[in-house]
């Protein structure tokens, strides 16, 4: 039976397992909508392209499937930009379905009309232009193979109007994909694994630092790490692909890394990256990086290795199939080099105070320097750190947590406990703002099991606010815990250190009204003002549905430890006032 180029589009995600699709309607797609509409395929509609996109993320985070999002031509394809290049930056298989005009009108400047392909050509892993409806069946099946194979990353497809509503007789699809050119390895060369292991063997001061690309391979990882007693630290991106309260676990390195880590990269003698990047949050300065050590570099990407850190040993391959092709029945002690790392005496550079200064923003005097506090000031604050482990030790394994971008992000990082992989979401490589509410919503319904809890900012939080109304629509069960200082936060920290307190557009002020706002869309709030007020969070996150919480900080509380860009990671301010590292939680549990 002839059946639309749509028709085919929809038959085609439900043979292929898809099971939500986030997207938001426009003249292009109406094929496709139309079809969708007698489809068992759950759509879920979105208040913004961006959010679509990141909610799409979210659902491939914690699901381990290929996230689908669709949006129309011109400025809906557009708006899919941010949420496609971070999904690029952090690895995420995503495939988004995009309406193009006619095929007799492109180029021609017509209503709606955008190139999206070249648009999106850097940002994604690959993209196509799909003019005939005989073609949509095999893009799509390539699309979501090349997708979630090899280094995963977002894969655009761009279909004209015409070659959606076009009739065509539907043939079976032929066996197999033909991809010239695509490769994916999975096992590391024979020849280099022998070299790992030598070195492995030989080394006094191994570390691990595990990267996003490890999500997948924590069981091995964790056999890994316990067999060969080797001390594990772990990226933004690969929290916890090792669990948390492991004793081998040293926490976060980087810019707001643990102390411990940070240490233990400078004097390791042996650094075991494992679907890592070397980044330059990870880093600092390169020419100062692990200075000591040799470096094996595993990862699936190619072009990674040896691109920032030169590797001894590099090895191309997934990380669950090298790291199983490294264990054998070795048995190694590194006590004394793990007793090292907890004995380390931090460094401790005292950061900069705020200097008495009028806030631009609010044109009102610091409070150091009048009785009256301006508006981005208040007496009553909590300390977000405790708001974080008290949301860890109350949700403990069942909790999946997603962030914003700011100092909630590296707060929620360095105080929530993530036990198992997949728990932790968040905008890792470009670092994007509003990525929060809408990833959130996708990672409950990839994972309606687990206990979805959002920690957000005031100013992350707003720039995809609108999703409160996909949340209340479908009645998404997401803990929404705001931590509202009234400014930007990491932004403001910046210019405290860095630019002598000379605080420019950074204060929000108490617009809006967050509880009243999620009132407004059905959403239960609450706001805590003190410390005395912490039971009522309990009372959040246990309730049924959706909650926000919003807990008032305070503008001056910074994140520490930091590392300065272009410091050694051993250059560290207030390294005191570090998270506890995991071998003195448990002692103390």
């Amino acid at each position: 039976m002839a059946k639309t180029g749509a028709e085919i589009l929809v038959d085609t995600l439900v043979e292929l397992g898809v099971e939500y699709v986030f997207g938001y309607p426009g003249g292009a797609v109406l094929p496709i909508y139309d079809a969708l509409y007698s489809s068992s395929l759950k759509h879920i509609l979105t208040r913004h392209e961006q959010g679509a996109a990141h909610a799409a993320d979210g659902y491939a985070r914690t699901s381990g499937k290929v996230g689908v999002v669709i949006a129309t031509s011109g400025p809906g394809a557009t708006n899919l930009v941010t949420g496609l290049a971070n999904a690029y930056m952090d690895s995420v298989p995503l495939v988004a379905i995009t309406g193009q005009v006619q095929s007799g009108l492109i180029g021609k400047d017509s209503f709606q009309e955008a190139d999206v392909l070249g648009i999106t050509m850097p940002i994604t892993k690959h993209n196509y232009l799909v003019k005939d409806e005989n073609r949509i069946e095999s893009v799509l099946r390539e699309a979501f193979y090349i997708a979630s194979t090899g280094r995963p990353g977002p894969v655009l497809v761009d279909i004209t109007k015409d070659a959606l509503m076009n009739y065509v007789s539907r043939k079976k699809s032929k066996n197999g994909l033909d991809l010239p050119g695509y490769r994916v390895l999975k096992e590391g060369h024979p020849r280099q694994i022998a070299l790992a292991r030598k070195l492995i063997k030989e080394a006094q001061k191994p570390l691990l630092y595990v990267g996003g690309g490890a999500q997948d391979a924590s069981e091995i990882l964790i056999q890994f790490a316990e067999n060969l007693d080797i001390p594990v630290t772990t990226t933004l991106m690969g929290i916890g692909a090792f669990p948390g309260d492991h004793e081998l676990s040293l926490g976060m390195l980087g810019m707001h890394g643990s102390p411990w880590a940070n240490l233990a990269v400078q004097n390791c003698d042996l650094l075991i990256a494992v679907g890592a990047r070397f980044d330059d949050r990870v880093t600092g300065s390169l020419s100062k990086f692990a200075e000591k050590a040799k470096v094996i570099h595993i990862d699936i990407d190619a072009a990674e290795i040896g691109k920032n850190v030169a590797a001894y040993v590099p090895i191309v391959g997934d990380a669950k199939t090298v790291l199983a092709q490294l264990l054998d029945d070795t048995k190694l002690c590194h006590r004394e080099w793990i007793q090292e790392i907890r004995n380390f005496e931090l460094p401790m550079q005292l950061p900069k105070e705020p200097k008495i200064t009028k806030c631009t923003d609010c044109t009102a005097p610091n409070m150091k320097n009048s009785d009256v506090p301006p508006p981005c000031r208040k007496k009553d604050s909590v300390d977000p750190k405790v708001v974080l482990e008290m949301v860890s030790d109350l949700l403990q394994d069942d909790l999946i947590v997603a962030t914003d971008v700011g100092q909630n992000q590296m707060w929620a990082a360095q105080y929530v406990r993530v036990k198992k992989p997949r728990s932790f979401i968040t905008s890792g490589g470009l670092g994007t703002m509003g990525y929060g509410l809408p990833a959130a919503i996708g990672a409950k319904l990839g994972r309606p099991d687990r206990s979805v809890v959002l920690v957000t900012g005031d100013g992350s939080f707003q720039m995809n606010i609108q999703e409160l109304a996909t949340i209340a629509s479908y009645g998404i069960p997401v803990k929404i815990v705001l931590l509202n200082n009234r400014v930007l936060g990491m932004v403001r920290q910046w210019q405290t250190i860095f630019y002598e307190s000379r605080y420019s557009q950074t204060c929000t002020g108490s617009v809006p009204d967050f509880c009243v706002l999620a009132s407004a869309y059905g959403i239960p709030a609450v706001r805590i003002k003190n410390q005395d007020q912490l039971g009522l969070l309990q009372e959040a996150l246990t309730s049924e549905g959706p909650y926000l919480v919003e807990v008032s900080v305070d503008p001056d509380e910074s994140v520490w430890p930091m590392v300065a860009p272009g410091a050694a990671l051993c250059e560290m301010f207030h390294a005191a006032k570090a998270p506890t590292p995991s071998w003195q939680r448990r002692a103390k549990s």
